[in-house]
């Protein structure tokens, strides 16, 4: 069974961020901690994406950031909302062992 992907893109450094408020940009940093929060309790994989190592991933997101994938879906954009967040990697994880029965009932038949 392959695992859930969550993705985040993001700069890895935020001093640079183009967002910074008056204190600096923390959005990438809550969304990394909340996404580390819930993977400590739900089993995933965790990647994170710096949108600095490629021009077309930069033009993309540079405004949009952290951008948070599940599965390939874009799942979130600046905050991550822990109980949303959760909500959506069950659903996933519910939706992938779903797919799994119904192929193996397939392989079956």
């Amino acid at each position: 069974m392959t695992k859930l992907l969550v993705e985040v893109y993001a700069r890895k450094d935020c001093s640079l961020c183009t967002v910074a408020v008056k204190k600096g940009c923390v959005l990438c940093k809550e969304a990394r901690d909340t996404i580390s929060k819930v993977n400590e309790e739900i089993p995933f994989q965790f990647k994170e994406v710096d949108i600095l190592v490629n021009d077309e991933l930069h033009r993309i997101f540079k405004e949009d950031i952290p951008t948070v994938f599940i599965n390939g879906k874009k799942a979130f954009k600046f905050k991550v909302d822990e109980v949303e967040f959760r909500k959506k990697v069950r659903r996933e994880i519910i939706k992938a062992g779903i797919m799994r029965l119904w192929t193996k009932k397939q392989h079956y038949s």
